[in-house]
């Protein structure tokens, strides 16, 4: 069933496990995901991007994403969560369209520019009952993006973080800690930092970059506080290479349905296996779900 956000995370907190966000693009995806939470009994939250917006529609992907949840997935807890919304505007359009959490990343703007328009998200959602997510130091790369090495991986400095979560008021916090979007070589989780901004700042922590992280530093950073693990270019090439062997296979094959079915199954594994991964399986069911 959909639900808000902070019933997922509220349950992660206690059971000292994480909730992976994964990313969709099409129905296919967002079938993907909801099967591999309904075979691993795990929650989920389902996060487009303003990407994935701009191609599925507002609209449209906000009720696939419902009904979904209500009908095929109606006995695991999913939340519907806005990814790196660039402006006030687009995070305006995803509250009123009923998305019970959205990231506002302004990032790439001086601190005290991204304090003062995250505050003015903030003000406005929580009169909503949404959640916000706010970010400091941006997070490099792009989903999909697969090479050897990313170059100057920024850094969060921990006086920012502290500074910005007092300031404005987010409910959780994503921070450069080593990791990037996309799969590079040279990703780390700085777990040190990672620590001391969990023990500064007392919120859910939010991992982005959780595709090009080896398991054992996904693990440890479990460990130390993480809740939410954002998956996207994983997905992403699950989907494409799958289609693309798929198309190449049938040639002769006019019917699009039965070319983009495998997809769905293809996603399916990487989100189940991520769910086992960041200890969410057999956790959807507990009590007192907010719908």
């Amino acid at each position: 069933m959909l639900v808000h956000i902070k019933e997922i995370v509220k349950e992660a907190e206690k059971g000292k496990y994480a909730i992976g966000a994964f990313n969709v693009h099409n129905l296919e995806s967002i079938l993907g995901v909801a099967q591999a939470a309904i075979r691993a009994k795990s929650p989920a939250i389902i996060q487009v991007s303003e990407g994935a917006i701009k191609y599925m529609g507002l609209k449209p992907v906000t009720h696939i994403v419902s009904t979904v949840a209500k009908n095929i997935a109606a006995h695991v807890p999913i939340a519907l969560h806005l990814d790196h919304g660039r402006s006030f505007e687009s995070v305006f359009e995803c509250i009123r369209a009923g998305f019970s959490s959205v990231h506002i990343d302004a990032s790439n703007l001086p601190i005290d520019e991204n304090i003062a328009l995250t505050s003015q998200v903030v003000e406005l959602a929580h009169r909503k009952k949404v959640w916000v997510q706010g970010e400091v130091g941006a997070i490099m790369g792009g989903h999909g993006q697969i090479t050897g090495r990313i170059e100057d991986i920024p850094i969060a400095k921990v006086e920012d973080v502290v500074n910005f979560v007092g300031k404005t008021k987010v409910d959780t916090i994503a921070a450069a800690i080593g990791t990037a979007h996309g799969v590079f070589d040279n990703e780390d989780i700085i777990i040190d930092l990672l620590r001391e901004i969990k023990d500064k700042t007392k919120k859910p922590f939010v991992l982005h970059g959780g595709s090009g992280v080896p398991e054992e530093k996904i693990k440890n950073a479990i460990k130390e506080g993480v809740n939410i693990i954002n998956i996207g270019t994983d997905i992403k090439v699950a989907f494409t290479s799958t289609l693309i062997k798929n198309c190449k296979d049938n040639p002769k094959e006019t019917d699009p349905r039965k070319l983009l079915k495998p997809t769905i199954g293809a996603v399916e594994k990487v989100v189940y296996n991520s769910m086992k991964l960041f200890g969410s399986q057999n956790k959807a069911d507990f009590q007192d779900i907010e719908t």
